[in-house]
């Protein structure tokens, strides 16, 4: 069985292996998720939970999170984001894991004025420290259709897809040692909140809160992921994400998205990083 980003899984198989459980299944919202704040804000629209909504006001924004934890896995949603002027908004979907040096792996979609376009943010934590930013403004209009976002992660690598393409690749670097999260499960998330303090053009355009409520769609939740319960992790080895690489097509393809759509590398900031980029990068 291939199971890849973009793929819409309508199926649950569940099988024993070494004593453990190993998941594969099509996400429900209604089973699969908590919305765990947001004071009614955000909502779950069908008896299928397939898809759901966030929204923000100028007294509260709103997110869910998955109710399992994971240690490695493969994510994806489909989001439809904030339409016309969403300045200052921020609409995410990340993996983190919980305590004060977490790990993370982030999806943030900044928004922006009105016929300007939303930034798409990514980040990887490990250990509490962050400072490894790649931003990308896409090449459709995220806020007329929905498209899939996918997080790959496993003991090699974290890939960030979009829409089935790969956009960027942070490698396990502990070789070297630049931390890679390993050791500490985490949950899924996604959330709708306001930052216009930073969000878009560093903080110089402020949120319309006369547009408000702003709402973001998420649909089709799919997770094929290692649960972690009880002290350990239900990962087979043998799902198809868990050795996942970049061919040579995906290392083209990935090229590509960067060369004409990367915004901010990291990797390149010689201005934050005047003593030379960080190890990873070279």
């Amino acid at each position: 069985m291939k199971l890849s980003c973009g793929t819409s899984f309508a199926f649950l198989i569940m099988f024993l292996l070494a004593g453990q459980y190993v998941h594969v299944y099509a996400g429900s919202f209604h089973k699969d998720v908590k919305i765990h704040w947001g004071d009614g804000r955000g909502k779950i629209h069908d008896k299928d939970g397939k898809l759901l909504s966030l929204s923000l006001d100028k007294s509260s924004g709103s997110g869910f999170q998955s109710n399992q934890e994971f240690l490695y896995g493969k994510a994806e949603v489909q989001m439809k984001l904030v339409p016309g002027n969403s300045a200052g908004t921020v609409t995410t979907f990340y993996l983190k894991s919980p305590g004060t040096t977490w790990d993370e792996i982030d999806f943030e979609f900044l928004g922006n004025i009105s016929g300007h376009p939303y930034t798409l943010h990514t980040n990887v934590y490990t250990k509490g420290t962050g400072d490894k930013e790649q931003q990308f403004h896409l090449w459709f209009d995220p806020t007329v259709n929905f498209h899939t976002y996918c997080i790959t992660w496993n003991p090699q690598r974290i890939i960030f897809t979009v829409d089935g393409i790969p956009i960027r690749e942070f490698k396990n670097s502990e070789a070297i040692g630049v931390p890679f999260p390993t050791r500490q499960p985490m949950r899924l998330y996604a959330s709708l909140w306001e930052a216009e303090h930073w969000a878009t053009r560093g903080g110089l355009e402020k949120t319309d809160w006369s547009k408000a409520p702003f709402t973001a769609f998420y649909r089709n939740y799919n997770v094929d992921g290692c649960v972690w319960a009880n002290g350990k992790s239900s990962c087979s080895t043998n799902s198809p994400w868990f050795t996942q690489t970049l061919d040579s097509n995906g290392e083209t393809r990935m090229k590509g998205v960067q060369s004409k759509y990367m915004i901010y590398n990291y990797c390149t900031d010689k201005r934050r990083f005047p003593r030379g980029v960080p190890p990873v990068c070279t």
